[in-house]
């Protein structure tokens, strides 16, 4: 049928209009279908080899004469234009059948339909189902062809002598740290950044530009080590101390870490690292990176790990601080960087490090420029380039996101998933659109409802005797109540782990969690990237995670290095059918659903029920409190402590 997108809103005369308008168009159309059925006869005929079309015109007859086609085509001429005449005839007839009669107009045509031959024509008013072709996307090559690098560690270790180009300094420092092997992407990584570098920082490999290098890796694979032992390596014939590294991470938390380790390899080396986070005053920062003299400013830093918002203070507001010199950008945890609006701190960076000096003498001669087309004159004058180092477990394969950072013929290194046949061989599965996870992780969800949760955890504690557990909550809130329960609960030497503590106070923590005197860490996601928490044996997601990468950071904190370990994640059974999903999606099919009957849990009710009245009364002294205070500061008093 035809759409007319005619709507009655009149009376009985816009009904009488419409209704001979609907009858008009339906005689146009069987009119316009008439017509193209006899134009698909007439290619049917014509279609035919002229030997087999009979004198009588029916196209049977195997034995027609040469000159017979003539008449043959007269013969069809002629019935094309009687059939069409009696098609006027039969529509004039009909206009008027529609007048008197127009229930019978559609069951005639119908009936005349069905008595046709097959048309190929495209009839107005017929949708046919026809199967949509998916679209696959589109990726660089440089996405779509990664370096592969094995996902199980154990099996694809490597002897850290076999590694080629590594410094013996670094060797010896290497084994004095127990590490007598690399880990797959160390073994891939680290060639990749000296080769990069084999000329010297001033240019790259044959002169030109070096290549940015993104690595994708699950955590606990050793990304850390990728990019600390080849940086200073490289830089450790350098003269004149300038920040030739900056390695930006989104907590302080992770860049205490990475600190540290460069600490340890760079200890007797004469190469100063610097680590400024927020944690110490900006003028006692500002007095461990640059330095005044009488001929200026000089830089006390070789290598700078920093936060995003402390990094553009100092770029902004600390004289002498500069990046003009700067070899290596590492942008740990990428994908967090550019999620979460730290693209501008990311442009200020770039544009500190091409920013011209104001400086003369010797200095000018390797003043760096932005790169542009390689000329002769671009060439004449060498200058620092500037190479990019991504980092994360969950990288993005967005190219748009990815042309934010302005990347230079980028090299991507990513794990693979391998099986192992039956035969002993290993094939590869592919591993678009898909994350990867430590190889000793195993991955359970238990169903249940909001009031049976904090039983749960319980359960699991006091119950299953588990240790070394570190659960994650969605807020700083949820996380504080949680702990509050089950320190009235008893029995758990538990503690927390969020931003609402002191820098002072969450190390002291996670040293103590680490050394077994807690056994259960409740945190937010503050602890779910990056960081490394030795020992962890069991990680619960007492809240389901939003977000496939929250849950792919938080569940990596376990099985780390090659060990063991278990995820359980408690999912509402409104969030199930979600939460599944999601991770289907993402490629993960290898989690169990681990039910807990609910005979299980009442030994612990009534002791629960205690700690539920406990906590309340808690609350309420605490919200009591902090009301006198705000009264006692409104007076003009303190309150004593």
């Amino acid at each position: 049928e035809v759409c007319l997108g005619c709507s009655r809103y009149g009376g009985e005369d816009e009904q009488e209009e419409e209704a001979e308008a609907e009858d008009r168009a339906r005689v146009l159309l069987e009119r316009l279908q008439q017509q193209a059925r006899a134009r698909q006869l007439k290619k049917q005929r014509e279609a035919q080899p002229q030997g087999r079309e009979g004198p009588g015109g029916a196209g049977l007859s195997p034995r027609s004469e040469p000159g017979e086609g003539k008449s043959n085509k007269r013969k069809k001429i002629d019935e094309e234009t009687q059939g069409d005449e009696t098609g006027k005839k039969e529509n004039s007839e009909k206009v008027e059948e529609n007048q008197s009669t127009k229930e019978e107009l559609p069951l005639a045509a119908s009936g005349e339909e069905a008595n046709c031959p097959p048309s190929n024509m495209m009839i107005l008013g017929d949708y046919d189902a026809k199967p949509v072709q998916k679209v696959q996307p589109f990726l660089p090559q440089w996405l779509a062809q990664p370096k592969r690098v094995q996902k199980r560690i154990k099996d694809n270790l490597c002897p850290i002598r076999d590694v080629p180009g590594i410094h013996p300094r670094l060797l010896k420092k290497l084994q004095m740290n127990g590490i007598e092997s690399f880990f797959p992407v160390q073994a891939e990584v680290i060639p990749a950044i000296l080769q990069s570098a084999s000329n010297g920082y001033l240019m790259g490999r044959g002169g030109y530009r070096p290549k940015d290098i993104c690595v994708s890796a699950p955590t606990g694979s050793g990304k850390t080590l990728s990019f600390v032992i080849p940086i200073v390596q490289v830089l450790l014939d350098r003269v004149v101390c300038h920040v030739r590294a900056l390695v930006v991470l989104p907590t302080k938390e992770l860049a205490q870490q990475v600190s540290k380790v460069f600490n340890v390899y760079t200890d007797g080396t004469g190469l100063k690292v610097v680590l400024i986070t927020g944690q110490k005053s900006f003028a006692k920062e500002q007095e461990m990176l640059v330095q005044k003299k009488v001929t200026g400013y000089c830089s006390l830093a070789d290598i700078v790990v920093a936060t995003p918002g402390r990094l553009t203070d100092h770029i902004n507001q600390t004289p002498g601080f500069s990046l003009t010199q700067l070899r290596f950008l590492i942008v740990d945890e990428a994908d967090r960087m550019i999620d979460d609006m730290h693209q501008n701190c990311l442009n200020q960076i770039v544009k500190a490090a091409f920013q011209v000096e104001n400086d003369s003498g010797s200095n000018m001669l390797f003043q760096r420029t932005k790169p542009g087309p390689i000329t002769a004159a671009s060439s004449c004058s060498p200058q620092i380039p500037l190479q990019k180092l991504l980092f994360s477990a969950t990288l993005t394969q967005d190219p748009e996101k990815l042309q934010q950072l302005d990347l230079f013929q980028p090299r991507l290194f990513t794990s693979v998933y391998s099986e192992k046949n039956r035969d002993g061989t290993e094939t590869e599965r592919d591993t678009n659109d898909k994350y990867t996870l430590p190889e000793g992780l195993s991955q359970c969800y238990v169903p249940c409802d909001l009031n049976s949760k904090p039983l749960l955890l319980l359960y699991f504690m006091l119950k299953m005797k588990f240790t070394r557990v570190l659960c994650f909550t969605n807020s700083r809130e949820a996380s504080h109540r949680l702990f509050l329960l089950v320190q009235a609960f008893g029995g758990v030497t538990v503690a927390e782990f969020s931003s609402r503590l002191p820098p002072n106070e969450r190390q002291r923590t996670m040293k103590e969690f680490e050394q077994g005197k807690i056994q259960l860490l409740i945190s937010t996601d503050a602890t779910a990237r990056g960081i490394d928490v030795k020992g962890v044996n069991y990680v619960i997601n007492y809240d389901a995670p939003q977000f496939i990468r929250t849950y792919i950071h938080r569940v990596g904190r376990t099985a780390r290095a090659g060990e063991a370990g278990v995820a359980f994640s408690l999912v509402l059974r409104i969030q199930e059918r979600r939460f599944l999903r999601m991770l289907r999606d993402a490629g993960i099919q290898d989690i169990k659903k681990h039910p807990v009957k609910g005979n299980s849990l009442k030994p612990l009710v009534q002791q629960y029920e205690g700690a539920l009245c406990k906590l309340e009364k808690t609350v309420k002294l605490r919200a009591l409190r902090q009301k006198q205070d705000i009264i006692y500061l409104a007076d003009g008093w303190t309150r004593d402590p």
